[in-house]
C-alpha cells in the first residue's frame, strides 16, 4: 500500500500503469468510472469533486468524510485512511486497477 498523504499514491499508481487499461484515459471508453474501495468494509464510492460532482479521474477531496484520516487548515484532505485504494467500477462491479488493466488488455 502507499503512503496516502495528498495524492501522491494516486501520481505513482498513475505512473506504474500509464498506458494501461489501469488509467481512466485508456479505459473510459470501456465504461469504467475512477471510485475508490474501503477494503476493510467494501464499500465503494465513485470519485467526486469537493462538491460532490463525478469526476473523470482520482480525486481524494470528494471521499466520504469517514475515509479521511486528516484535513489541512484550509479543509483540503491530507490523508485518507489506509485500507482506501483506487480502482474503477463497471456495471455496478469494483475493479482494481491491475483487474481494468488485465480487462483492457494493454497491461
Amino acid at each position: 500500500m502507499f503512503d496516502q498523504q495528498h495524492a501522491s499514491f494516486l501520481v505513482e499508481e498513475n505512473r506504474r500503469f500509464a498506458g494501461t487499461g489501469g488509467v481512466s484515459e485508456h479505459n473510459a471508453q470501456a465504461r469504467f468510472v475512477p471510485a475508490f474501495q474501503d477494503t476493510y468494509t467494501g464499500q465503494v464510492e465513485i470519485s467526486r469533486f469537493r462538491d460532490g460532482q463525478p469526476a473523470p479521474f482520482h480525486l481524494i477531496d470528494g471521499l466520504p468524510e469517514d475515509w479521511i484520516a486528516e484535513r489541512d487548515v484550509t479543509g483540503r484532505v491530507v490523508q485518507i485512511k489506509g485500507s482506501i485504494i483506487s480502482g474503477f467500477v463497471r456495471f455496478g462491479v469494483f475493479f482494481t486497477r491491475q483487474e481494468a488493466s488485465d480487462f483492457i488488455g494493454k497491461g
